[in-house]
């Protein structure tokens, strides 16, 4: 079959998907020749998601790994699936409930709710899945997982036993105490009314306010208040009634249960024990808090006291927990202001009784919202708040001067300190609601009870964290871990499987007919809160593997080999599965965690909508191939770095598939076809080849086994590119006219074959699609042999003799380049000293030499006028250029280039030397500006010595 002139990748990439899928060439244990497994699971996309460009990245990565030791006979399973992603699909399904004007989910009832949403993921939640596989990602589609597969309610072709092994785990864990339910201080979101993760509240910079109140000492007592400089001079000395605090969140002020300073702030001193007055709520009810001690405040930040609202801010949580204070809830589900509970003057008795160190046992009834802003929602509470407490001229003043322009009359008066600066607020990021910390009964993990074993695995190297930097983010969480709240107020996910009676009495069982039989006669109700999604996923290697059945797949792949997962999930993510696979299953769920970067825009941006810079990866595939992005994307991934990604580097890489293509081509119309064994040629030119290809094998091998991806692409590129597709073929030209003809014929064809081999992990589509044309092959090439290539098939004569013409060459078209010589310009090649290792190259490959650097037959002969030198290892020559170069118009053209170059480097000089770019830029902008220095210095000292070469002319 002739090729055609050009690779169409879009009608290429659809055929060959569906034939690698026809063959079921990505199933688990296919093309396996060797014991060993290789097992890979996919970080599991949400079931809403759609493909962006760090999916892309990071499947390419795990794509690579997977073919590569496929094609070397490992037994390798790349288990996919999807995560049932509890927040952000019921958020999907309500919005197209409310777009269809259907009744909402409170309406029709949690099991008519969770059908429904059954019903849009058989309809909808393939959506990355097929663009996955755009990409080219050769998972095991065939064994495709869902985190809620096998749960009740789950319509035909979500069978599975997921759901199983999460309730199974609950229920362990749950006996051994491990699983418990309590009241903490959660993030909570108001929208969906459920607590959200850390890693779904988003923190934004956003316009805020700073409020300064007084709170009024007990009684119109008194202290002398003295400020101080850092050399102990007084610089402030005022009798006070009152106490100052500031706050971005006036409406908490109700919740207040102390006010709080640092030990050592002397200011204080006087008043530390005492009773202040809350400057807000009914009069005749005004609640009195105390004045404590804690290291929590900042005696140099604002006024250094700090209101403590136990319920309502995660920092004041833990003074609230150090010194008994009570957590007084002032907000509902939806972020208004309570309504429920105790009346108000009731509430503040209670309160009051606490103040004073009385046990008044469970406060979650008290309810320290004023019957006027009961219900009212949070943001109109805080406007009311303010009000009232400024018209009590509790707020603290300054004294504002302002002069009338026409009279010049001076007029003074007192304004409320209100700071208008920029605050970081927490948003949920499905819902864009400010997110509140809210003090609610959920149920949590004691994950100090199994962390040990996931720190051990690390420290001992059972499990090993690439790049070494992120095992501090991986120690520092776990050595300072915190409960785990795996409960959410939501009706899509895993239902909590524990049971209550009347008295509230908790039975925690895998069914309800078990719970039943613990509770004989009694009437039951479920828990109607589901498990975060963290913790299910959690479960995912082993999930995914039939436990807690002992499956053949279960004994044959567990552990896995490598977890290949982005820097910003190793706490949320991968030290939770480290913890909950080594408390269940006694063993690490990998042995290996590969963590990448963030793609970033080429500006080395972050990408966002609201910049408008985010890169779809799919209209990157349409434009240029999925091939050159996924060899873009590999050639970025230095170990450490974060990718920068412009359209512009896909092209680059288009060009390279196209440069593969047309040296096949040039193969075919050569009469050149793949698919023989490694030739024994005799040809100098043959034997260097073969020889580069065993060297870059090597390479590649050595780079993939280390995680250097960047490092593989880019001496697949140099070989590919430059040594094939340029050098050999080029030498290969006279040959096929020559004795060489036929040796010349196979060695080309095997070398592209390896070529094809080599890349198929990074570029799968061309190589499968030129595999296909080149050859009569007895299976494709994602099951080809990966090539077994050693050093002894390096030819050291043949090497450093075609080593030696290629240097040479280069350097005579680079001195041609540099003085403008014309293109067509045929010159002289005078041979001014050689040794005889040199002399035998030269003449070996003269006809080579000839041809590629446009000169005559080389000739011996000395230097002289109009003549400039280039030199080889172990040879010297001259080149006579006087005749047909202007060199007084070259001269001033390289002297207007150096000037220029030297006026770069100047700028790139101080900026280096600036302390300000060497304190304030990240390590990887100062190695780019040191890496442009040294090649403009490159520049100009080779422009200087073309310059002094000009003016020996």
């Amino acid at each position: 079959m002739t090729m055609d002139k050009s690779f169409d990748a879009t009608a290429a990439e659809a055929r060959i998907s569906a034939e690698w899928e026809r063959i079921g060439a990505f199933a688990a244990g296919a093309n396996a020749s060797r014991p060993e497994t290789f097992t890979v699971m996919i970080p599991p996309p949400n079931v809403t998601g759609s493909l962006h460009i760090g999916h892309a990245f990071n499947n390419t990565l795990q794509d690579i790994l997977v073919r590569w030791h496929r094609m070397r006979g490992f037994d390798t399973l790349w288990q996919p699936g999807q995560d049932h992603a509890g927040i952000a699909t019921q958020m999907v399904v309500e919005r197209r409930m409310a777009e269809r004007q259907e009744p909402g989910r409170r309406e029709i009832g949690r099991d008519a709710f969770v059908e429904k949403i059954w019903a849009w993921k058989q309809e909808s939640g393939d959506t990355i899945i097929n663009q996955l596989k755009r990409l080219g990602a050769s998972c095991d589609w065939s064994r495709n997982a869902f985190t809620m597969s096998g749960a009740p309610g789950a319509p035909a072709g979500e069978e599975g036993n997921f759901h199983d092994a999460v309730i199974r785990v609950f229920v362990d864990l749950y006996n051994k105490g491990i699983i418990y339910r309590g009241k903490r201080l959660v993030n909570w979101d108001p929208h969906f009314e459920t607590a959200i993760s850390d890693l779904e509240v988003e923190n934004r910079e956003v316009p805020g306010h700073m409020w300064h109140f007084k709170y009024p000492l007990a009684g119109g007592a008194t202290y002398e208040y003295v400020e101080r400089d850092e050399d102990g001079r007084v610089t402030l000395r005022e009798t006070r009634n009152y106490i100052s605090i500031a706050t971005t969140r006036p409406e908490t002020m109700l919740g207040d249960g102390a006010v709080a300073v640092h030990p050592s702030d002397a200011r204080y001193a006087p008043i530390v024990g005492q009773m202040v007055e809350i400057p807000v709520g009914p009069k005749e009810h005004r609640r009195l808090i105390p004045i404590i001690t804690d290291d929590y405040p900042d005696p140099t930040f604002g006024s250094g006291a700090v209101k403590i609202t136990g319920a309502h801010d995660f920092n004041d949580y833990g003074v609230a927990q150090r010194n008994g204070i009570p957590l007084y809830a002032l907000l509902d589900t939806k972020g208004a202001m309570r309504s429920d509970g105790l009346s108000y003057a009731e509430s503040a008795a209670i309160a009051s009784r606490a103040a004073k160190g009385e046990d008044v046992g469970d406060v979650s009834a008290v309810n320290l919202v004023p019957d006027d802003l009961r219900g009212l929602d949070r943001f109109d509470a805080r406007k009311r708040v303010v009000e009232a407490i400024t018209a009590e001229g509790l707020a603290v003043t300054y004294l504002h001067r302002e002069i009338e322009p026409e009279t010049g009359a001076e007029h003074l008066e007192r304004r409320p300190v209100v700071d208008a600066k920029p605050i970081m607020q927490p948003f949920g990021d499905r819902s864009g609601v400010v997110i509140e910390p809210m003090l609610t009964d959920q149920w949590f993990v004691d994950t100090k009870r199994i962390v040990e074993p996931a720190l051990e695995a690390v420290r001992s190297g059972r499990t090993e964290i690439l790049p070494e930097q992120h095992k501090k983010v991986y120690f520092n969480w776990l050595e300072n871990i915190e409960p785990w709240t795996i409960s959410r107020q939501l009706w899509w996910g895993h239902q909590i499987p524990v049971w209550y009676d009347d008295e509230g009495n908790q039975y925690c069982a895998a069914s309800e007919a078990e719970a039943q039989h613990m509770a004989p006669g009694k009437t039951l109700t479920r828990d109607p809160d589901v498990l975060d999604t963290w913790f299910s996923s959690g479960l995912w290697p082993l999930g995914t593997l039939g436990w807690p059945e002992p499956t053949e797949e279960l004994k044959k792949y567990f552990p896995t080999d490598v977890l290949v997962t982005g820097f910003d999930i190793i706490f949320f993510w991968v030290a939770r599965m480290m913890m909950m696979q080594l408390e269940v299953a006694k063993d690490v769920p990998f042995r290996t965690v590969y963590v990448h970067g963030l793609v970033r825009d080429e500006k080395g941006a972050k990408m966002s909508k609201s910049k408008g810079n985010v890169i779809d990866p799919l209209v990157l595939v349409d434009d240029f191939g999925a091939d050159a992005l996924r060899f873009t994307l590999t050639s970025m991934a230095a170990m450490g770095r974060d990718p920068k990604l412009g359209p512009k580097h896909v092209e680059v890489n288009r060009n390279f598939v196209t440069k593969l293509w047309n040296a096949t081509r040039f193969a075919e119309m050569n009469g050149v076809r793949g698919g023989g064994a490694r030739p024994d040629p005799k040809n100098t030119v043959n034997r260097w080849i073969i020889g580069e290809t065993a060297r870059v094998l090597m390479a590649t091998d050595e780079a993939l086994a280390g995680y250097r991806f960047n490092d593989a692409a880019g001496g697949l590129y140099a070989f590919v590119w430059g040594k094939v597709c340029d050098w050999y073929v080029e030498f290969a030209k006279p040959l096929f006219d020559g004795e060489d003809a036929e040796e010349t014929r196979a060695t080309m064809g095997w070398v592209l074959d390896q070529c094809y081999a080599m890349l198929h992990p990074i570029m799968p589509f061309v190589t499968e699609e030129l595999w296909a044309l080149t050859g009569d092959r007895s299976k494709m090439l994602i099951h080809g042999d990966w090539p077994l290539l050693g050093a002894d098939l390096i030819d050291a004569e043949a090497d450093r003799q075609m080593n030696w013409v290629i240097a040479l060459i280069e350097a005579v078209r680079s001195a041609r380049a540099q003085m403008g010589v014309p293109a067509g310009a045929k010159l002289d090649l005078i041979v001014t000293e050689a040794d005889a290792t040199a002399r035998v190259a030269l003449s070996a490959n003269a006809p080579l030499i000839e041809r590629l650097a446009r000169v005559n037959t080389p000739m011996d002969g000395t230097a002289g006028k109009g003549m400039i030198a280039v030199s080889a290892q172990g040879a010297s020559f001259a080149l006579p250029i006087g005749d047909v170069i202007d060199v007084a118009a070259e001269t001033a053209r390289l002297t207007k280039a150096v000037g220029k170059a030297d006026k770069d480097a100047d700028g790139l000089r101080k900026r280096l030397s600036n302390p300000k770019f060497a304190q304030n830029a990240e390590a990887e902008v100062i190695e780019e500006t040191q890496a442009k220095l040294a090649a403009l210095e490159d520049d100009i000292a080779r422009l200087r010595a073309a310059l002094d070469q000009l003016a020996a002319m």
